[in-house]
This record gives structure tokens, C-alpha cells and sequence, in this order.
């Protein structure tokens, strides 16, 4: 694993910060199976560059987090063409950080990436739970002849029978989507985007309570006009606070592995999409290391 520049990396940081909670950002902008916009390939670097405009301070924390952890950046491999190829070099590279005893935060790239990163976390632990903020349920059986397609993200990481789903802001699913979830309610919960009012974080607390949780963060997840630079962007979905509040919850109660962030199409004139994902990252880590 190739690391970047402190300067050149996430938050851009004159020096490295001697830590000894690791973080490892993984920038892979993999885009093979787009079915709408395209542009998530240049996610990562979007997102990274962005960082460096991110105030250090988290006034909601009262301090600085970044000195809470080590940062290393890798440097974005080559990502290879065939799919299978390319999930399976995500997959190697998250088991190394894992044995290096890193905190992984992956920043993608299409959503196909976490079944990828899923695969090799759930092997270090007995049981798991994703928490999926996303627009979409993502659990179709494959998507135009895919079988690892974005919209089977979720479906790809219930695969492996040691995991289980809590997902967030779901407004948009297919009727195959629909069937599934119903029977298998032992394993996914959904906190339905209009029942937002409804939520309860107690519900919450339930099920992730000193568990083992894999974080992922879709950016439709937000509401379109808040994140128009991705590729389906959906009205009726999160706004900053939704998310926040959510994010701190999953922290408070529970064991977080890893995490990531993805679908981020990078628009020109668009920058503050680009800020929005970089500040979420940095939001994430806090909440990991400044308890």
C-alpha cells in the first residue's frame, strides 16, 4: 500500500500526526455498473481535494479530532477493467488494512464497492451489522444482468449469513426489492424515508446496541437538492442534522468497523457536493475517536 504526502492526503495535513488509532483512507473510484449519470470515478479526488477546505474544529465537538487519529492516505490504485477484478482488489486491500489494525473509511466510487469491503470484514467477526444510509434498498438479485451491480449492494452483503442490515432513508425499491425485505424481516430493518418524523433512535439502540457495525453511506441518501452531484438523486431524503443524528447514535452504541462513502458524481459547479462528502468523512472520524 503506497501512502500519500500528509499534504497530499485527506484533510491535508502539514505532518502526520503520531497516533495510535490508524486511520486508513482508501480512495476507489470504481465505475462499472452506472445505470443513470455517470462521474463517480472521480469521487475520491473530489472528495479528498474538498477536504483540505475543511475547517480542523468541530464545534459541535468543542475540538479539533483530527488529533485523536493517524491519517494515511493510500494512493488510488489502477483499478483493474473486469468487475470481479476489481472487487476482489478492494477486498485484499481492506484485509491489509484490518491486519494493520486501521480504522478503514473507503471512499468510493459506485455502491457496488461495499460488498466488496463487507466481505472481508465480516470474516474477522463473528456477526455484523451494515447500516446503510441510501435513497435506494439495493437489494434486486443483480440489475441488467449484473449480479454485482450498485443495486444489489445490499442484497451482496447478505449474502454472507453472519450480516445483518439496518437501513436508512429507503424511498425508492422495486417490487422484487420489496418481497425480499418482507421475508427476511429477522435480518433487514428499514427506517422508511416518509416515516422520517417517525424515527425513533431507541429503535435504533436496539439493534445496534455493543454490536459489530459496518457503516455505509450512499450520498442519495440526502435529499437531491441538498445532493444533486450523484448519480439517481431523490427528493424526500436527509438533510445535514437527519444525517448527523443518525451517525452519532451508530457511534454511541456500537462497535464501528469500518466505514464508507460513495456515489459522489463530481459536478464542476458544483463544489459544495464535493465539501459536503468531505466534511461527512471527517464527521465520521470524529465521532469514531473523540468518545
Amino acid at each position: 500500500m503506497k501512502i500519500l504526502k500528509p499534504s497530499a492526503g485527506f484533510l491535508g495535513l502539514p505532518k502526520e500526526n503520531k497516533s495510535k488509532n490508524i486511520v486508513h483512507i482508501i480512495p476507489f473510484g470504481l465505475e462499472k455498473t452506472v445505470s443513470y449519470s455517470s462521474g463517480t470515478k472521480n469521487g475520491p479526488k473530489k472528495i479528498i481535494k474538498a477536504s483540505h477546505q475543511v475547517e480542523l474544529f468541530d464545534e459541535e465537538l468543542k475540538l479539533e479530532p483530527y488529533k485523536k487519529f493517524n491519517i494515511k492516505t493510500l494512493q488510488e490504485t489502477k483499478i483493474p477493467k473486469k468487475l470481479n477484478d476489481a472487487l476482489n482488489l478492494l477486498s485484499n486491500t481492506v484485509s491489509k488494512s484490518l491486519t494493520a489494525n486501521a480504522f478503514p473509511l473507503i471512499l468510493g466510487g459506485e455502491h457496488s464497492i461495499t460488498p466488496a469491503i463487507v466481505k472481508s470484514i465480516s470474516k474477522k467477526t463473528k456477526s455484523l451489522t451494515v447500516v446503510q444510509i441510501d435513497a435506494h434498498a439495493d437489494l434486486r438479485d443483480g440489475y441488467l444482468g449484473i449480479k454485482n451491480s450498485h443495486a444489489a449492494a445490499m442484497r451482496r452483503c447478505l449474502d454472507n449469513k453472519n450480516v445483518k442490515l439496518v437501513s436508512f432513508g429507503i424511498r425508492n425499491l422495486c417490487k422484487e426489492e420489496f418481497n425480499y425485505f418482507k421475508k427476511n424481516k429477522s435480518k433487514i430493518n428499514i427506517f422508511w424515508a416518509n416515516e422520517m418524523s417517525k424515527w425513533k433512535m431507541s429503535k435504533l439502540k436496539k439493534l445496534i446496541k455493543n454490536k459489530n457495525v459496518y457503516l455505509t453511506f450512499d450520498l442519495d441518501g440526502f435529499d437531491s437538492s441538498l445532493m444533486p452531484a450523484t448519480g439517481t438523486p431523490e427528493p424526500g431524503g436527509l438533510f445535514w442534522k437527519d444525517a448527523v443524528k443518525i451517525l452519532k447514535n451508530v457511534f454511541k452504541y456500537s462497535n464501528v468497523i469500518g466505514a464508507d462513502i460513495n456515489e459522489l458524481a463530481p459536478n464542476p459547479s458544483l463544489h459544495a457536493c464535493d465539501f459536503l462528502a468531505a466534511k461527512l468523512a471527517y464527521k465520521i472520524l470524529a465521532y469514531k475517536f473523540s468518545s
